[in-house]
């Protein structure tokens, strides 16, 4: 198997994925707060990677909100162990084929480079957007 195949899932197993490193469109750190709240922490690290990418064994239980923004967010979390996993946007077409995997899911996300901050306006001080990379105030521009 490819060295490039990543791997990752939720904390009890039951939920599992793969895809390959290459797919990964881009890193994120959001700050938003529905990505707060379903965290529980001050951002949500998330691997951009097109849904035809992935290789995922087990279900996930999906909870959909109306994003700040207005677009409707799909959050998946393992149904057993609760872990968050992925994430789908509903509404915006150039979004629609895309996984936003939850970095913090993966065996081995140490690889992952982070190009920008988002919601930068809702960070909270005690978790701060990273200065050395671009930042928006909220979504990026589409």
């Amino acid at each position: 198997m490819s060295e490039n195949i990543e791997r990752g899932g939720c904390l009890c197993g039951q939920f599992t994925y793969s895809f390959d490193r290459s797919a990964v469109q881009s890193g994120i750190h959001c700050h938003c707060r529905d990505c707060q709240k379903s965290t529980g922490s001050g951002k949500a690290t998330i691997a951009f990677v097109p849904k035809q990418a992935l290789s995922v064994q087990g279900e996930l239980k999906y909870f959909s909100v109306t994003g700040t923004d207005g677009s409707v967010v799909e959050r998946g979390f393992c149904e057993q162990c609760g872990s968050p996993v992925f994430s789908h946007i509903i509404g915006i077409d150039e979004m629609k084929d895309m996984a936003f995997i939850k970095a913090g899911s993966l065996d081995d996300a140490s690889w992952l480079k982070i190009d920008v901050n988002i919601w930068e306006s809702s960070a909270h001080p005690w978790s701060p957007v990273d200065s050395n990379l671009p930042s928006f105030k909220q979504n990026m521009k589409r």
